[in-house]
């Protein structure tokens, strides 16, 4: 089946979509609950009420629930309109419930926030007010018009006004609190999981361009055998003619154009070999330029500025620390007004980059913040300019790495900007010089 055979259930497929299933076991477990409170109330306690007219209510809901269960897949994911009306569905539906059961003095009244909490984990922020709305609407009415709660008596129990308001003030504020609590909580999760798979897809991207070099590696041993073949060939072939010949320039031609490519060939095989490892490993300074050069033509001047104990660590060129340290030089460039300083440093133990900048810092309600996925600034007074999903991928990436990024303002009165500290184990980040041969 495709999703053209559901056309309205079925949105754009996304992992914030409710599954059908999650919904119908919902209701499953609610018209479960709502036939024991109804048989318990009706025949246990020997209540007067309208239990005929509940067990109609309950019986639609039993009827939907296997409908949409006979009709569409389980797994299908609803689309957030059909996941609305569903919802929407259940709020009347308790509604009628409580309607035939007194109201808001029923204390299942509480069960209204569940639709409305259901949505605001899923679905977006203007279904759920839709629904918050509805159910607000709801429970104003059962205020007002409602059958008596059902009691021993046939008149039922008549509470006062003022334990009816009370009642209808904990619902409004029991759904607002829930409603907006859950929403965000969800929002941030969602947010989360967005720049997770956002960092994924960079990493993946970087480690495919470090890995192009094998790839041309393979490429070259491929056509190793052909070119060989060709060469070989033309040569043969420059013995069959005379010098005077006009073929004899074509074939020496030929032979030359494929001598170079057999060189070619050559060098590309080795940008992967156990001996050539310029592409793989490279010294704290040379890998801090690879990270710089790209943002050295935007007015900033770049400096960087080495110290250490023994002799300059060997890294490895992991594609995450270059992405992680680019973003962070990127973003001091562009809050820089002159300046951007990095300080590289180690011992026996520990390897450590700071960057800083002579910009305006961070804010300080940003620090304790820095790092969040779509914090878009580095200081709300000024909305221009990102430090969101780019700096978190970079911290991510970082800290995969094995680092750990400190962020704080500078107490420098020569760099007073922004300050980052990155800081590695040795044995994270070298790599040992190979054995020369």
């Amino acid at each position: 089946m495709s999703d053209a055979d559901f056309p309205g259930v079925l949105g754009n497929p996304s992992s914030n979509n409710l599954r059908l299933e999650t919904l119908t076991k919902i209701r499953w477990l609610a018209i479960f609950g709502q036939t024991v409170a109804v048989l318990v109330v009706w025949l246990l306690l020997d209540f007067q009420f309208h239990p005929a007219w509940c067990f109609v209510l309950i019986a639609v809901s039993a009827f939907l629930n296997a409908f949409l269960t006979i009709r569409y897949p389980s797994n299908i994911r609803l689309s957030e309109r059909s996941s609305t009306t569903l919802l929407t569905y259940d709020i009347l539906q308790l509604a009628l419930l409580l309607f035939l059961t007194g109201g808001l003095g029923n204390p299942f009244s509480f069960l209204l926030l569940v639709p409305v909490f259901i949505s605001a984990t899923t679905q977006s922020i203007s279904s759920t007010v839709l629904l918050g709305l509805i159910a607000m609407a709801s429970a104003t009415i059962l205020a007002f018009f409602h059958l008596p709660l059902p009691w021993v008596q046939a008149s039922g129990l008549n509470l006062p006004w003022i334990y009816i308001a009370g009642m209808w003030f904990a619902v409004i504020s029991s759904l607002l609190f829930t409603a907006v609590y859950a929403f965000r909580v969800a929002d941030e999760s969602r947010q989360l999981a967005d720049a997770l798979a956002a960092t994924e897809l960079v990493l993946q991207r970087e480690q495919h361009l470090s890995n192009i070099d094998g790839l041309a590696a393979a490429a070259a041993h491929e056509l190793g055998t052909p070119l060989a073949t060709i060469s070989l060939v033309a040569k043969e072939m420059l013995r069959e003619f005379d010098t005077s010949s006009p073929m004899f320039e074509d074939v020496k031609l030929l032979r030359s154009q494929a001598e170079r490519c057999r060189e070619i060939m050559q060098t590309l095989t080795s940008l992967s070999s156990d001996d050539d490892q310029h592409l793989s490993v490279v010294s704290l300074p040379v890998l801090l330029e690879e990270v710089c050069e790209p943002h050295r033509n935007f007015g900033v001047d770049i400096s960087i500025k080495l110290s250490g104990e023994e002799e300059t660590p060997m890294c490895s060129r992991n594609p995450g620390v270059l992405y992680g340290l680019g973003n962070i030089v990127e973003n001091a460039v562009d809050h820089a007004r002159k300046t951007v300083k990095l300080e590289a440093g180690w011992d026996k133990t520990a390897i450590w980059v700071t960057v800083n900048d002579d910009g305006s810092g961070f804010h300080d309600e940003m620090i304790r913040r820095i790092g969040e996925p779509f914090l878009t600034s580095r200081s709300t007074l000024k909305p221009e300019g990102g430090l969101g999903l780019g700096l978190f991928i970079a911290k991510t990436l970082l800290e995969r790495s094995g680092a750990i990024a400190k962020f704080e303002n500078s107490k420098s009165t020569a760099m007073p900007g922004a300050s980052v500290t990155i800081r590695w184990p040795r044995t994270a980040l070298e790599v040992k010089k190979p054995a020369s041969s």
